[in-house]
């Protein structure tokens, strides 16, 4: 039995690097397609074009299971999306629903009146 461990364990460890890449590419093939769906309004096109079909390109080579297409997609796509982070970053930070929540005009922070107050432990 443990001569049968050893001669599989070369197969096995590359069966487990395979798996690792697919899950590694669909877990960015998920993430960038939410920041696209999130954010898409606020990203050029021609880089929100660039990132879609970067996306394409690693579905494709996820579907195929070709793990040297799967590593050049992935690259390809880690540089489309660093154009859209700095497109997002350029564009500045967007108030969400409540970034303004209970501001009545005024833009002070807040104060500082804190009060000490006695309290009594009760057993």
């Amino acid at each position: 039995m443990k001569a049968e461990a050893e001669a599989n364990a070369e197969a096995d460890k590359k069966e487990r690097e395979k798996v690792d890449k697919l899950n590694q590419a669909d877990s960015m093939i998920f993430q960038t397609e939410n920041m696209l769906k999130e954010s898409g309004d606020k990203i050029p096109a021609d880089v929100k074009s660039e990132v879609e079909a970067a996306v394409a390109k690693l579905k494709t080579a996820h579907q195929a299971q070709d793990l040297a297409a799967i590593d050049t997609a992935m690259n390809e796509l880690q540089t489309a999306a660093g154009k859209m982070y700095q497109a997002q970053q350029q564009a500045g930070p967007q108030p969400g629903p409540d970034m303004n929540a209970g501001n009545t005009g005024n833009q002070q922070g807040p104060t500082d009146d804190v009060q000490d107050a006695d309290f009594e432990e009760v057993k």
